[in-house]
């Protein structure tokens, strides 16, 4: 209810001075900054959703990822803005965290407590610095490893052979991608990149602190924009509980099936190519 409250508070303002005094209550207040961690932790939530469901397109036909991956690139500045606005939520979302932090082991003072409470807490809420930091690595080792290729490099996208699109990619009957089309092989990229343990070790550990991270971080996010009530507070919890079991359970599928051969690389790609001759 913390969003409610603070929003009653500015309707009593003159209009001329409610946008000036929103914004500098934003990053000023706690409740402010409560605000910007929801909001920027919402759009975040969104983005690895749709992430994982792109990503799953890996399972399927070359086409798939490899036409839905040069159709991002082709979106040019349209894509580098969507990058920014979620550098940007990523940057306010650690941000706010840190002065929160700060903020709430400034009140408690030097002295610890005599007993901790933690008998209410979920796992998730308990370790939620720490999935924290561990995410945060990731995010960075994720950019360098499919998006820059500094990790990774021999697999890399752009030191692959190029893969020739065998159908038109369309999406909601649209083509944006023509039969024919020479275009960056993201599906072997993929592929050799989760043939090594250590990299598919790392991302499943990642990948489940990062739904520790999504189970807390999702149900305070409803909470703070004042979007819960006693009424269906528990049902939410499953809710997110369920969503956050299926994020992991999905995203472990990929390393998982590659890693131990369940899945393997379409004929025909560098992937394929690559991994017969390592066996």
């Amino acid at each position: 209810m913390l969003f409610l409250g603070w929003a009653r508070g500015l309707a009593v303002n003159p209009l001329s001075t409610i946008a000036m005094n929103l914004f500098r209550n934003l990053f000023t207040s706690s409740i402010g900054r409560k605000i910007l961690m929801a909001v920027s932790g919402l759009v975040l939530v969104g983005f690895v959703t749709g992430h994982l469901l792109a990503s799953l397109q890996v399972f399927l036909a070359p086409d798939h990822i490899n036409g839905y991956a040069h159709f991002l690139q082709g979106l040019g500045p349209v894509l580098w803005l969507v990058r920014i606005v979620l550098l940007v939520c990523v940057g306010i979302h650690l941000w706010a965290a840190v002065v929160l932090t700060l903020e709430n082991k400034s009140a408690r003072g030097s002295q610890p407590y005599g007993v901790h409470h933690w008998l209410r807490a979920s796992i998730a809420s308990r370790y939620m610095r720490m999935s924290g930091c561990v995410v945060l690595a990731f995010i960075l080792y994720h950019l360098a490893h499919f998006t820059i290729g500094v990790a990774g490099t021999e697999t890399f996208k752009s030191n692959l052979p190029h893969w020739t699109m065998q159908h038109d990619f369309c999406e909601f009957g649209i083509p944006l991608v023509s039969q024919g089309d020479e275009v960056y092989d993201v599906y072997s990229m993929v592929f050799l990149g989760f043939a090594s343990p250590l990299v598919s070790l790392f991302y499943i550990v990642a990948v489940g602190c990062l739904s520790l991270h999504l189970w807390h971080g999702t149900d305070s996010i409803f909470q703070t924009l004042g979007l819960r009530n006693e009424s269906w507070s528990r049902g939410l919890r499953r809710v997110v509980a369920i969503y956050c079991l299926v994020y992991f359970l999905a995203n472990l599928a990929i390393p998982g099936a590659i890693l131990t051969g369940i899945a393997k690389p379409a004929p025909g790609t560098a992937a394929a190519a690559k991994l017969v001759a390592h066996r």
